[in-house]
C-alpha cells in the first residue's frame, strides 16, 4: 500500500509539472554578445595577451644586475701576488629606464585594446550567424504556409477529379507543386543546421550541447549616419603611434652608452729583500665611460622616426577605411529596407489579390490551374524576397554597428 501511494504521488507530480526543456544554451540578439563574452574561448584565449603586457610592464625601467669582480695574480714562485674583489654597476645617462616604463604601459593599454577589438569582431560574427538562423527559421515558416496552401489546392482539385469535374493531370501537377515546397524546407533545414555550427564555437559550446534560438529578426530601422566612430581597432592604430613616438626616444637615448661606476678592494703580498716580505691593502673605484666616436645609433634612430610615420599614416588610413566601410554599410541598409516596404506595402497585396482572383476564376471555370499555380509561385517569391531583404538588412546592420564599434 505505501508504494502505491508513493507511484500514484509521483504520477501526480508528473501530469502537475511538465517536463523540463532540454538543457543547452538559449541566445536572443540581445544576449548574444554577453554569451560570447564570458564564453567564447579565444576570447578567453586573447586576454592573457593583457597579463603578458603587464610581465612585461614589471620587467622594464630596471637597471641591469651589478656584477662581482674577483682577481687573483701572483708571480711563478707564488711568493708574492695581489687579491683583488670588487662590485661595479652600470647607469644610464639619459632617461632611457622612465622611457621604457612608459612604453611597457602603452603596451598594457594596447592589450587590453586589441582584446576589445576581437570582441567586437566576435560579436559581430555571432550577430550575423544568429541573423542567418532567424532569417532560415522565417522562411521555413513562409514555406509551411505555403505548403499547406498546396496541399488543401491538390487535395481539393484531387476531390473534384474522381467527380470528373477537373483532370487528374491538374492533380498530379498539384501535388508535384506541394512536394517542391517539402524539398526546399530540407534545403533550409540544413542551412540552418549548417548556421548553427557556425554559430556554436562563437559561443563557446561544447560538441553535443544544445543550442536554442530564440526571437525574431527586428525592425527595419536605419540608423541616422551620426554614430561616433568608438572602434577599438582606431584607438589601437593610435596607441601604436604613441608606441612608435615612445620607441623613437629610446632609440635616441642610446647614443650615449651606459656609464659604469665599481668600487674594489684587495690585498697584495710583495716580498722586499732583505726586510722580507709585507702585504699591502688596496681600495679604490673605477669608471668606465663610452665615448660616442663611432656608433650613435643613427640607423636605428632613422627607422624609429619612419616607423612612427608609417603609424600616423596607418591611423589616418583606417580612420578613413571605418568610415567608408560605415556609409557603405548604412547605403545597403537603406536599399533593402527601401525594397523590404515596398514589396510589404505595394507587391505583396497586389500579388495576394491576383492569386486569389486566379484560384476564383479557376474554381468558376474560367481559368486554368497553371494561372493558379503561376500566382502562388510569384507570391512566395515576394515573401521570400522580402525576407531575403530583411535578412540583408540586418547583416548590413552588423557590419555597420562592428565597423563603428558598436556591436
Amino acid at each position: 500500500m505505501y508504494f502505491y501511494r508513493i507511484a500514484v504521488f509521483t504520477a501526480c507530480l508528473a501530469f502537475t509539472f511538465p517536463a523540463a526543456a532540454e538543457p543547452g544554451a538559449v541566445v536572443t540578439l540581445g544576449s548574444i554578445g554577453d554569451r560570447v563574452r564570458s564564453q567564447n574561448p579565444d576570447l578567453k584565449a586573447a586576454r592573457f595577451t593583457i597579463q603578458e603586457a603587464a610581465g612585461r610592464l614589471r620587467q622594464s625601467g630596471r637597471l641591469e644586475n651589478p656584477q662581482l669582480e674577483v682577481g687573483l695574480e701572483h708571480n711563478t714562485k707564488f711568493r708574492e701576488g695581489l687579491f683583488e674583489m670588487g662590485v661595479s654597476q652600470r647607469f644610464p645617462v639619459t632617461n632611457r629606464l622612465k622611457l621604457e616604463k612608459n612604453l611597457g604601459a602603452t603596451s598594457v593599454q594596447a592589450a587590453q585594446t586589441e582584446v576589445r577589438e576581437i570582441t567586437n569582431q566576435l560579436i559581430g560574427d555571432a550577430k550575423a550567424a544568429l541573423v542567418r538562423v532567424l532569417a532560415v527559421r522565417q522562411r521555413k515558416e513562409l514555406l509551411k504556409q505555403q505548403a499547406d496552401l498546396a496541399n488543401e489546392l491538390a487535395d481539393f482539385i484531387a476531390e473534384v477529379a474522381k467527380k470528373g469535374e477537373a483532370s487528374s493531370l491538374d492533380a498530379g501537377q498539384a501535388k508535384l507543386e506541394a512536394s517542391r515546397f517539402l524539398t526546399q524546407s530540407r534545403q533550409l533545414a540544413a542551412a540552418e543546421q549548417q548556421a548553427i555550427g557556425e554559430l556554436k564555437p562563437l559561443l563557446g559550446m561544447f560538441p553535443g550541447e544544445t543550442l536554442h534560438v530564440s526571437g525574431s529578426l527586428p525592425s527595419l530601422r536605419v540608423p541616422e549616419g551620426a554614430d561616433e566612430v568608438e572602434r577599438p581597432a582606431l584607438e589601437m592604430a593610435r596607441l601604436a603611434v604613441i608606441a612608435a613616438e615612445q620607441e623613437t626616444a629610446i632609440e635616441r637615448t642610446k647614443r650615449y652608452g651606459d656609464v659604469e661606476a665599481g668600487v674594489y678592494a684587495g690585498a697584495e703580498r710583495s716580498i722586499d729583500e732583505p726586510e722580507g716580505s709585507e702585504v699591502d691593502g688596496i681600495i679604490g673605484v673605477r669608471f668606465k665611460i663610452p665615448l660616442p666616436f663611432w656608433d650613435k645609433n643613427e640607423g636605428n634612430i632613422d627607422a624609429a622616426e619612419a616607423k612612427a610615420e608609417r603609424r600616423r599614416q596607418e591611423v589616418i588610413a583606417l580612420n578613413q577605411g571605418i568610415r567608408l566601410e560605415a556609409e557603405a554599410a548604412r547605403a545597403e541598409m537603406l536599399e533593402w529596407a527601401n525594397l523590404a516596404k515596398e514589396i510589404e506595402m505595394t507587391l505583396s497585396p497586389q500579388a495576394a489579390e491576383q492569386t486569389d482572383l486566379a484560384e476564383q476564376a479557376w474554381r468558376n471555370g474560367q481559368g486554368d490551374l497553371l494561372a493558379v499555380l503561376r500566382s502562388q509561385e510569384q507570391r512566395l517569391e515576394l515573401a521570400a524576397a522580402r525576407l531575403e531583404a530583411l535578412e540583408n538588412f540586418q547583416l548590413a546592420r552588423v557590419r555597420y554597428q562592428t565597423a563603428l564599434g558598436n556591436p
